[in-house]
């Protein structure tokens, strides 16, 4: 049995709300991680990421902002927990940054959410806080209905790093 087999094994024998924790550390939409956990066992990683895909795809409005919510916005300290350590290490791009970088980013999140009514979303690994910003200023010229999508596909890819991280321990 390779690693991600044990990893899965692992995984699969997790309690349902244990699962569902595990889960929710890579996406924090709560309807996600219950059909996540609900679909167990996956044979393969390949299997698991389907299912993510899958299960993504049905996620409306209100579980995307749900899952963007538990994100801190970039340059802020996460709190605790498995997601917190992922976020941690995502946006460490952005912890070593100037003062006044991390002052542009706090002032730019701040637009951001009152244009869009959520924070912003981007995959903050291996980008540096100058590249998130730029991004982020980028992005607070589209349009509302244009910008979910976009903040959703940057949570998919946060989504499967994660995942791949959750079989990497």
């Amino acid at each position: 049995m390779d690693v991600f087999e044990r990893a899965l094994a692992r995984l699969d024998a997790l309690s349902p709300d244990e699962a569902e924790a595990a889960f929710l550390a890579c996406c924090g939409a709560r309807r996600w991680a219950r059909a996540m956990a609900a679909g167990r066992p996956y044979g393969t990683a390949a299997d698991l990421a389907a299912a993510a895909d899958r299960h993504l795809d049905a996620l409306d409005r209100d579980d995307w902002l749900e899952a963007f919510a538990a994100h801190p916005r970039i340059g802020e300290t996460p709190g605790q927990g498995h997601g917190a350590a992922w976020s941690r290490e995502e946006q460490a791009g952005a912890a070593g940054a100037e003062a006044a970088v991390r002052a542009e980013l706090a002032r730019a999140n701040r637009l951001y959410d009152e244009r869009f009514g959520h924070i912003f979303i981007v995959c903050a690994t291996g980008k540096s806080a100058g590249e998130m910003l730029a991004l982020l200023r980028q992005r607070l010229g589209n349009e509302p209905a244009a910008e979910l999508p976009i903040a959703a596909l940057e949570q998919r890819k946060i989504t499967h790093l994660r995942l791949a991280k959750l079989l990497a321990e």
